[in-house]
């Protein structure tokens, strides 16, 4: 059943996550956000909507633009989409503490779906172009720029660009908000 386990881990009497529900499919375009997220340790939450859910990873050092970087990426029980649209502070839950900023966020074209690869084209307003996730273990997948009009090669997108798209806040200057995470 999808987001049994991110039903498992969570309380939803105390954290300020919706409770899960499977989006109806729609005909629009596929959802994909990029939550930069402090819980033990900081790190990148690459979130890709599929049938209805948001397939999850964790980018310890986030996404790149240049095609030559290859970033570990650590599947992740899948999310709600409302789950996506959450920037706030966890405070005190017993899973998923801490800061979180919508990085990026957009929309996406599914272009190759197979066991143990995807590929895929975002037009978001940090990330743009193809990128694909290719399985390189059990809980390994690796996170790669595609070389196309949109690749920067030689930058660094994570320390170029810190802050979120939707508030404009680090999540350093998020933590220190009055209220935030608060519904």
């Amino acid at each position: 059943m999808p987001l049994e386990e991110y039903r498992r881990k969570r309380d939803f009497d105390k954290t300020p996550e919706p409770p899960p529900k499977v989006a109806k499919k729609k005909t629009r375009d596929l959802f994909f956000c990029v939550q930069k997220h402090l819980a033990s340790h900081l790190h990148y939450d690459f979130r890709l909507e599929h049938n209805g859910v948001l397939l999850s990873w964790a980018v310890p050092k986030g996404p790149s633009l240049d095609p030559a970087v290859r970033r570990l990426a650590v599947p992740v029980e899948d999310h709600t989409l409302a789950a996506g649209e959450f920037e706030g502070v966890h405070e005190g839950q017993v899973r998923g503490s801490g800061a979180v900023i919508i990085w990026d966020e957009g929309t996406a074209e599914m272009v190759r779906d197979e066991p143990g690869h995807v590929s895929f084209l975002l037009h978001g307003r940090k990330l743009s172009g193809g990128f694909a996730l290719t399985r390189t273990g059990e809980r390994r997948w690796i996170l790669i720029k595609v070389r196309d009009e949109a690749a920067r090669p030689g930058s660094d997108i994570v320390t170029e660009q810190p802050a979120s798209v939707r508030s404009g806040f680090t999540w350093q200057e998020l933590r220190r908000q009055p209220q935030a995470g608060q519904p």
